[in-house]
């Protein structure tokens, strides 16, 4: 029997809570993306705020509109990335990445061509990313395996003899 009946209680409706909220925004995300028919079909916007000038995408509603077709996936994303319970989950922060500089790309209005160099960004972020994920892998397949890293080495170091031994012939 449970010596706390409103931990567990609290937790469930904690969990809950959690779970309607990310589902909240995740079913708002198509109103969220069409948001963008509310902007001025114009070159500058004014609030009392700021003002907005559309010089690349020439209407504050175009540059909203491809700004919300960079900021949903990424949210989407987001969103994954926090809720996922897979060994791999680190990899979803490259596409996260990826939507990141594209958004970073359409803000700056003096870019000319957005989805073009993001790569180029990406590739340290993928430098680390991808290394710790096959760590990761490694150490979970030892383990459910029953090896441990040490018989690993041996046995990468045996066949490193044995690829010398095979190089020497030739």
């Amino acid at each position: 029997m449970n010596k706390h009946p409103n931990k567990s209680t609290k937790a469930k409706s904690s969990y809950l809570v959690t779970g309607s909220i990310i589902a909240l925004i995740i079913a708002a995300t198509p109103y969220i993306f069409y948001s963008y028919e509310s902007f001025p079909q114009t070159k500058s916007w004014e609030t009392f705020l700021f003002t907005y000038h559309a010089n690349w995408y020439q209407e504050v509603y175009v540059s909203v509109w491809t700004m919300m077709g960079k900021f949903v996936p990424m949210l989407l994303l987001i969103i994954w990335f926090i809720t996922c319970k897979h060994w791999w989950y680190h990899v979803i922060l490259i596409p996260i990445g990826m939507f990141a500089f594209q958004l970073f790309s359409v803000i700056n209005d003096d870019v000319g061509i957005t989805d073009e160099v993001e790569i180029w960004w990406l590739f340290p972020i993928m430098l680390v990313i991808v290394p710790l994920i096959y760590l990761i892998k490694a150490r979970l397949s030892n383990k459910l395996l029953g090896k441990d890293l040490k018989s690993f080495e041996e046995e990468l170091g045996s066949k490193k003899s044995f690829l010398q031994q095979i190089k020497d012939l030739f």
